[in-house]
């Protein structure tokens, strides 16, 4: 008797945990998920500038993240403008500090007004939620980015070249 059924390949998730953060001018909000990649939890936000990277690098290690996925700020046609270009260059230069461990860009568009109407729902001012909400996006991030990868079995977004 022939087996009929063909063999479609296993969706595979890659185990272990990541940080996701999402890039302001001002401040970097930092979000973590256990290593099943379950769920995405909020860790700190980081003020942006000079030792922002450092305070990254520490976070990846203390967490002994596999993967640092960073939010794309896109317009909601999906171009790219200067804030953009700004994320990319942070990204690589994370990227080499942070070798061997990938970083990845992914598409985050709306998750700060995601991430604001989760706070309005709960009761958060704007003014209130301001030290919260960069958190609450890249928790926001990073669980797309887990989603995405659960689904299609493929890391999600695109790998960023370390600039050394």
């Amino acid at each position: 008797m022939s087996d009929e059924h063909s063999e479609s390949p296993e969706k595979v998730f890659r185990r272990g945990r990541r940080i996701a953060v999402d890039v302001g001018d001002a401040r970097i909000g930092v979000a973590v998920c256990d290593p099943d990649g379950l769920i995405a939890t909020p860790v700190e936000t980081v003020p942006a500038g000079g030792r922002s990277q450092a305070r990254l690098k520490a976070i990846v290690e203390e967490y002994d993240a596999v993967e640092v996925v960073v939010g794309l700020p896109r317009s909601l046609n999906g171009k790219e403008g200067p804030a953009a270009a700004k994320v990319r260059e942070y990204a690589g230069r994370l990227a080499g500090l942070l070798y061997p461990v990938g970083v990845r860009l992914v598409d985050e568009r709306m998750t700060t007004v995601t991430a604001a109407a989760g706070l309005r729902a709960s009761g958060r001012s704007s003014k209130k939620g301001r030290s919260v909400i960069d958190q609450a996006a890249a928790v926001v991030i990073l669980q797309s980015a887990l989603e995405t990868e659960r689904v299609s079995g493929r890391a999600p977004g695109e790998s960023v070249e370390p600039v050394i």
